[in-house]
């Protein structure tokens, strides 16, 4: 498919069936065993990943006291996201991705166990932890593409909208306990346990995927260089607008939004007059918005106006930061980065699970490999530039900024490429 679909194929992505939403079609792919393996083992493993996300931020923010810092670990976590994860979808269509998935996960546990160790020698420094943002980001610059993909292989066609909304609330529900256990944790027995409890979180979902039991995938085969290969991915994006569009909105959402979570230390701190409770509170807020959002997705994730929902969130999302920007109490600060969140998750998986279907599963690797260099390696340039912002101009200055292109980014998609809106 080089070129756009036509309005009826639009139509027909998703099928026009079950369109209701109804309980049993929220939680369709859980008659899948192996997606069952794969949510409980990734709940427990990302859970870890959001206790040390929050606690690593806090701790660089304690020991620098410097917002330009939060934005270096930011950076230096992405930014092996542009120069690595498109090669990483490549390495998704030509290999096992469960495979691939196994060691990137056992990586991840290393690096999170030596960060454990440094703190609890209380020898950590600003630089171990952006080297160690820095070799996680590698790590996940291969992981993304592949996890992506992989949701695939785990269930039946037609549930695959529904399998990536519940992967998305998955990844949610840990960032809303995650972040406000780490707050408890890192303030009562310091940052050190939250890096241990998240190497040890990679036990459950590594065991999971050896669980596993997966229909034999054909891999491509390397009868073309990876440039080749590469450059196949690519030109499918060029020549499909659809695509092409939808990946730009998810630049802007994970630039303009995901980045924001940065801030959320010195937010924390110098707005809301709070400590590591607060940061962890905040996070959680963000993290049950997103959650609320994915389940609304799943519940209709056969015969939604998936475009329509698209166009609304991406200008909700530039509104909800710009409310935020300019609140000061703690309880609404916490409501409006949930609604955040909600937005968030709005864009994002929508245009993921509408990317995953017009693309056919030879490509799928490399497509979701250019979709998460774009999600995640637009979040390290956000980060560098919000933290360089914050610390010249002010934090609220940083997020009005963000809230500002964002609704200009969603006023091109709406205005300038319509058919957006028409993607059911």
């Amino acid at each position: 498919m080089s070129e756009d679909l036509p309005q009826s194929s639009l139509n027909n992505i998703s099928g026009r069936r079950n369109c209701s939403p109804t309980f049993r079609r929220t939680f369709a792919s859980f008659k899948y065993r192996n997606f069952r393996l794969w949510f409980s083992g990734q709940v427990v493993s990302l859970f870890g990943t959001w206790m040390q996300t929050t606690a690593q931020g806090f701790l660089i923010y304690e020991l620098t006291h410097s917002p330009a810092f939060l934005g270096y670990v930011g950076f230096a976590a992405g930014v092996p996201s542009i120069l690595f994860t498109m090669y990483g979808g490549v390495v998704a269509d030509r290999l096992p991705r469960r495979k691939l998935l196994i060691i990137t996960q056992s990586t991840m546990m290393c690096l999170a166990l030596i960060l454990a160790l440094l703190s609890f020698q209380n020898i950590v420094q600003p630089w171990h932890i952006i080297v160690l943002a820095f070799g996680l980001g590698i790590a996940n610059a291969f992981d993304s593409p592949a996890r992506l993909a992989f949701v695939s292989e785990l269930v039946e066609p037609e549930d695959i909208t529904n399998a990536i909304a519940l992967n998305t609330m998955m990844f949610n529900t840990a960032s809303a306990i995650g972040p406000a256990v780490a707050g408890l944790t890192y303030s009562t027995f310091g940052p050190g346990w939250c890096f241990l409890i998240n190497a040890l979180s990679f036990i459950a979902v590594i065991s999971a995927l050896f669980l596993m039991k997966i229909k034999s995938q054909k891999q491509t085969t390397q009868k073309t260089s990876t440039a080749s290969a590469l450059l196949e991915g690519l030109h499918y994006i060029y020549k499909h607008r659809v695509i092409r569009t939808l990946i730009i909105l998810v630049a802007s959402v994970s630039l303009f939004g995901m980045s924001l979570g940065t801030l959320l230390p010195a937010w924390s701190v110098k707005i809301l007059n709070g400590n590591a409770v607060t940061n962890g509170l905040l996070f959680s807020a963000r993290g049950v918005g997103s959650i609320i959002s994915a389940l609304s997705i799943a519940s209709l994730a056969i015969g939604a106006r998936r475009g329509r929902l698209v166009s609304i969130g991406s200008f909700l999302f530039g509104i909800f930061i710009a409310l935020f920007a300019f609140s000061s109490w703690l309880w609404l600060s916490i409501l409006l980065i949930a609604l955040v969140g909600v937005s968030t998750v709005l864009v994002a998986n929508l245009s993921n699970s509408t990317i995953q279907s017009l693309t056919p599963l030879n490509l799928r690797g490399r497509v979701m490999g250019v979709y998460s260099t774009v999600f995640m390696g637009s979040m390290p340039i956000g980060a560098l530039i919000l933290g360089t912002i914050a610390e010249y101009a002010g934090e609220i200055t940083a997020a009005l900024t963000c809230s500002i292109f964002a609704i200009l980014v969603a006023g091109f998609v709406r205005f300038y490429i319509p058919e957006i809106r028409e993607i059911e």
